[in-house]
């Protein structure tokens, strides 16, 4: 009989708490010759593998070694319905979206079309190592449905929301106040708290929605406290110069939020660059969480985003790829383009900090680090198996490596999903094709499978 227990085998590495330098050894724990113990989808046990396989039992063992694992990684902002126009060329914020982005989500009213695209999407995503998505859909609840369906058939930890948006966009791609506020209400019925799904309640921005919208939109966070909330924030100067034409009381952009009643700490804000000291302020004062993209904010030439400025206000930032304006789902590589985006203003990601941050760190922004980002025995088994010479380029040069710090640095600036050697969400492994529960059931890990 096929045991429901399943022991992983390698090289261990979880973090504690945000590392403080690149020699704080205190802030994680590293298991040369570690293991994990799963049952049910969550970690049962950590520690060498001496000690794991004591309580074992007939657990089917994976042999990963000498890969590393760690937690599997958390995209904090990621547009669902822009799948298929990742790498349009040639335009900044506003041309972009209406060139591209609003007439490609039109397409999302088609529940067949919304269902396929959630199938390769979180395709996409498990082979690049991400185990959680906070995801932006369409505004048709069709898209809605689709994401949190496909993730449900997969059994992944997520969080997304319909848009609101009820002017500035094309025909087919706008709600109204009232029905905007139903079909929320509508979906945080159905999908709020079950299963591993939590809602995000979604204005897109102050320029796609009119203030009766924000009224409606303040209701809902009031109604339901326990929901994220999600919009996006100082990405572009015309976007903020607009912003504060459409709302002339407005102190700052911020403020367009702030008078509505939407910041606390369930809110994600989408690049945050061009940020007045009042708005910095307001962040600060309601724990509000800022979302790095870089590779997105590259792409679109909207700007750097000032991480230390950020944080010595104490202030909780994210980090995310922003497909489809974003150029890669992997994490790894949105890592790459963030140290170089901080290296232009003399500010340091090393490495530990940087696996930190796409684990446990994205983890506390979303206040779930008791779920998710670590592999501490309690938390949900997302993992991901990470090949440091997964191409020729990478082995090369860890030829040359000689601390755990540098490995992660090779991954960090040269790793992509090549360097996903295996997947596992709740415990399932993913890697290959499909990771829907009905049809990954026998697929074989890519480590050595044997029983205890």
């Amino acid at each position: 009989m096929k045991s429901d227990r399943l022991l992983l085998r390698g090289r261990l590495l979880s973090f504690k708490s945000e590392p403080r330098s690149p020699d704080d050894t205190t802030s994680f724990d590293y298991i040369e010759d570690g293991a994990l113990l799963i049952e049910d989808g969550m970690i049962l046990k950590r520690g060498t593998y001496t000690e794991v396989i004591a309580d074992a039992g007939n657990a089917e063992i994976v042999d990963h070694r000498p890969k590393l694992l760690t937690a599997g990684f958390i995209d904090t902002h990621i547009h669902f319905p822009q799948v298929q126009i990742v790498a349009s060329w040639g335009a900044q914020l506003l041309d972009w979206l209406n060139t591209y982005t609003f007439p490609e989500e039109t397409r999302f009213v088609e529940e067949s079309h919304a269902a396929a695209m959630a199938c390769r999407f979180f395709d996409l995503l498990t082979n690049h190592g991400t185990t959680t998505s906070v995801a932006y859909c369409s505004v048709h609840k069709a898209s809605a449905n689709a994401y949190f369906e496909e993730a449900e058939q997969r059994n992944m930890r997520v969080i997304g929301g319909k848009v609101l948006m009820d002017r500035n966009a094309p025909d087919g791609l706008r709600d109204t106040p009232q029905t905007g506020y139903d079909d929320s209400k509508e979906l945080i019925a159905k999908w709020h708290g079950r299963g591993r799904a939590y809602y995000a309640i979604t204005p897109r921005f102050a320029i796609t929605s009119t203030p009766e919208q924000m009224e409606m939109t303040g209701a809902l966070v009031v109604e339901h406290p326990d929901c994220f909330v999600q919009t996006h924030l100082s990405e572009n100067r015309n976007e903020i110069a607009f912003t504060l034409e459409l709302y002339p009381k407005a102190r700052d952009y911020l403020d367009v939020y702030q008078r509505y009643g939407l910041l606390s700490d369930k809110m994600l804000l989408g690049h945050s660059i061009h940020l007045e000291d009042r708005e910095i302020g307001a962040l600060a004062e309601t724990g509000a969480r800022p979302v790095f993209c870089p590779t997105s904010n590259l792409f679109l030439g909207s700007g750097l985003f000032d991480d230390a400025r950020l944080r010595s206000k104490g202030i909780v930032n994210a980090i995310a790829t922003d497909i489809g304006a974003g150029t890669s789902y992997s994490m790894l590589q949105t890592l790459n383009e963030g140290y170089k985006i901080l290296q232009l203003q003399d500010q340091k990601l090393h490495p530990l900090r940087a696996f930190h941050w796409i684990t446990r760190g994205n983890a506390v922004a979303l206040g779930l680090e008791d779920k998710i980002g670590t592999l501490e025995p309690g938390t949900e088994a997302d993992i991901v198996v990470l090949d440091s010479r997964a191409t020729d380029a990478m082995a090369l040069r860890m030829e040359r490596a000689t601390t755990l710090s540098e490995e992660l640095f090779v991954l960090q600036m040269l790793g992509d999903d090549r360097a996903i050697e295996e997947v596992y969400v709740a415990g399932r492994a993913q890697k290959g094709g499909t990771g829907r529960q009905e049809t990954s059931v026998g697929r074989p890990a890519t480590g050595v499978r044997t029983a205890a």
